[in-house]
């Protein structure tokens, strides 16, 4: 984005070297519908200023450019911008190289699903838990991502709350600057099942940077990332949302339950095409199954029975779907498999 004709020759020429075709915008009113979804975004300096009035909200992949000297107005732009660096050429040139490189490499095979609950308590961080678990069972290096902070952390599901490693507060405090490797060796673990889980503290939301950075790494460095969303999507589950291969609507098998779930799948599917809903019994109305979902216009991914084995093992700490036997397990299996077959149709 820039209006500067030298600067956008010298970046045209370093976006061939690097591989890259580039759509250029003039100044925020244009750029503004590709923004969002931009895998590179750089902003000239003369157009810094244009971009922080227009609220451009922070990204990832967001730099501020122009030649030595630059203004030093411009700093504290990119500051107000959100923006990772601060390029000038031409010392910068063979960097910006790297980062046109990196912006056309083929997207990581790392493969994500979120996890809404219709209306509260509905079981939704009990089945994102439940995949996780079976994930591992299956071998599949797997991140189970608490994107609820009123959910009570997720450590609880999975009986880790004494279970050493960063959570959500300590890691919003770095950003999104903490790289990959040094992130999944800092969170709790057991083998191969990572969790990034709320603490019970005052940390109300997580910044967007912090979620799209945790996103971009588990795409890199996780087979599977299940994620367990809030019914009222803040700027972080949505990031979330939007990075989801496939999501699921967890619904009670009850009336006014099904008309609460309606509400959360009218604002899913603007962030997540791929959306279906989960049926948990008991139904006190006989209400069935695939009538819930006709109601809500999505498909039936499955159906969950009562598990009094289930919410006994919760309570004394064992995670869900643990023993790898029972209704839930049997389910996550087939919610797997139905990811992975998605995953494989899209690549082909």
């Amino acid at each position: 984005m820039t209006t500067d004709p030298d600067l956008l020759d010298d970046l045209l020429r370093l976006a061939a070297a690097g591989g890259t075709e580039v759509d250029v915008a003039p100044d925020p009113a244009a750029a503004r519908s590709r923004y969002p979804g931009a895998p590179l975004v750089l902003i000239g300096d003369d157009q810094a200023a244009a971009c922080a009035l227009a609220g451009f909200p922070p990204r990832r992949r967001l730099v501020v450019t122009g030649r030595t000297p630059i203004a030093d107005a411009a700093w504290d732009l990119a500051g107000e911008l959100g923006a990772e660096h601060v390029a000038l050429l031409p010392e910068a040139e063979p960097w910006l190289v790297d980062r046109f490189t990196e912006a056309v490499a083929p997207p990581p095979a790392g493969r994500a699903v979120a996890v809404l609950g219709g209306r509260g308590g509905a079981g939704a961080s009990t089945l994102a838990g439940g995949l996780a678990v079976t994930a591992v069972r299956q071998g599949l290096r797997t991140l189970l991502l608490d994107a609820d902070p009123l959910g009570g952390g997720l450590d609880l599901v999975l009986g880790w709350e004494r279970q050493a490693g960063l959570r959500w507060p300590a890691l919003a405090e770095a950003g999104g600057s903490i790289e990959a490797p040094a992130l999944f060796g800092a969170l709790p673990r057991r083998g191969d099942l990572v969790l990034l889980s709320f603490a019970r503290d005052d940390l109300a939301a997580v910044p967007g940077e912090a979620m799209a950075a945790t996103l971009d790494a588990a795409r890199a460095m996780r087979d599977v990332t299940v994620m367990d969303l809030p019914r009222h999507l803040d700027d972080a589950a949505t990031l979330a949302l939007k990075a989801a291969d496939q999501a699921l609507i967890v619904v009670p098998a009850e009336l006014r339950a099904a008309a609460a779930a309606a509400r959360v799948a009218a604002v899913a599917r603007l962030h997540c095409a791929d959306l279906a809903v989960v049926v948990r019994g008991p139904a006190p109305g006989k209400l069935k199954a695939r009538e819930v979902a006709r109601s809500l216009r999505l498909p039936l991914a499955g159906t969950l029975r009562p598990e009094q084995a289930l919410l006994d093992g919760l309570e004394c700490g064992n995670a869900p779907a643990e023993s790898g036997r029972g209704a839930l397990a049997e389910l996550c299996r087939r919610l797997l498999t139905r990811l992975s077959a998605a995953r494989t149709e899209a690549a082909a």
